[in-house]
C-alpha cells in the first residue's frame, strides 16, 4: 500500500505523517511539502491513497485531487483541512474521506477502513507474475518458478490471462492446441500437463493460486502480484511498464484491458 501525504505547513505535515504511520505502520508512506513533487511522483510510480491538505498556497488540495484523478481515477483521495466550508467541493470529487485537523491515528484508521476503492495487499501474494514482454512466474523473493513442462507453464499463463474466469479443460485445449481434435488422447495429455503444473506450484508453496472444480480450473487472483492486473487497476508503474508486448511467446495471448 503506497500512501502520499501533502501539506505546505511543515508542522502540520509532520503531524499528518506521524498519524498515518501510527495507523498503518507497514505501508509505504511518503510526505511531500510540494504539490508538484507529489503529482510528479504519482505519475512516475503510482499511489493508492493520497492525504491532501485542502488549504495550500498555489495549487490547493481540490485542484491537486483533480490532477491525481486524471492520473488514476481509482486513487483514494482523503482530504485534510481545518476549514469545513470546503467539504461540499471536496466531496464532489468522490473523495474516499475527509478529516478535520488536528489529525489523529484514529481518524486515519477510520478512513482507511472504508475506502472508496479498497486496496488489495500485494505483500501476501504467493507468486509474482510478469505478463508484459515474455510470460514469467516468480516466488515472492524473486526466484523463477520452474515448470517441468513448457505446456504446463502455458496453461498457467492462460489461466492468468483469463483473470479468474473458470475455464473448462476443453477451452484450455482449444487455446493451446487450436484445431487439433479434442479426443481421449488429448484429454489424457492435458491431465498430465495440469498435474505437472500443480506439482510445480506445490513445490513453491503456491498450490492455492489455482481453484479446481469438476472439469474446470481458474486462477485465484487474490494470490498473485501481477503486472497485468495492476494495469487494470491503473497502477502507474504497471502502465509505464507496458510496451505493447503481452505474453509474447504465446500466439493466443491478446491484451484484454477492455474486458476487465
Amino acid at each position: 500500500m503506497r500512501i502520499f501525504c501533502v501539506d505546505d505547513e511543515p508542522l502540520m505535515l509532520k503531524m499528518l505523517e506521524l498519524a498515518v504511520r501510527e495507523a498503518k505502520p507497514d505501508a509505504d508512506i511518503t510526505a511531500f511539502s510540494s504539490q508538484t513533487e507529489l503529482l510528479k511522483e504519482a505519475k512516475a510510480t503510482g499511489c493508492d491513497i493520497a492525504f491532501l491538505d485542502i488549504h495550500m498556497r498555489g495549487m490547493n488540495g481540490v485542484e491537486l485531487a483533480k490532477e491525481l484523478k486524471a492520473v488514476n481515477p481509482k486513487m483514494n483521495i482523503i482530504f485534510v483541512t481545518g476549514y469545513s466550508e470546503y467539504t461540499g467541493e471536496a466531496m464532489q470529487l468522490h473523495a474516499s474521506g475527509y478529516i478535520m485537523k488536528p489529525v489523529t491515528a484514529e481518524d486515519v484508521e477510520r478512513e482507511l477502513s472504508d475506502l472508496r476503492f479498497p486496496v488489495v495487499p500485494k505483500e501476501n501474494a504467493l507468486l509474482k507474475v510478469q505478463c508484459f514482454g515474455n510470460f514469467d512466474v516468480f516466488t515472492p523473493d524473486g526466484a523463477p518458478v520452474h515448470f517441468d513442462r513448457s505446456r504446463s507453464k502455458e496453461i498457467f499463463a492462460y489461466l492468468v490471462h483469463r483473470h479468474g474466469s473458470s475455464c473448462t479443460i476443453k477451452e484450455i485445449a482449444a487455446a493451446l492446441f487450436e484445431d487439433e481434435p479434442y479426443d481421449k488422447k488429448q484429454q489424457s495429455y492435458l491431465q498430465i500437463l495440469i498435474s505437472s503444473m500443480m506439482k510445480s506450484l506445490k513445490k513453491v508453496g503456491a498450490a492455492k493460486t489455482i481453484n479446481k472444480s469438476y472439469n474446470s480450473l481458474s486462477v485465484n487472483v487474490s494470490t498473485l502480484d501481477c503486472d497485468y492486473y495492476r494495469f487494470a487497476e491503473l497502477d502507474a508503474g504497471a502502465v509505464n511498464a507496458y510496451a505493447n508486448e503481452y505474453m509474447s511467446q504465446y500466439y493466443w495471448a491478446d491484451f484484454m484491458f477492455n474486458d476487465f
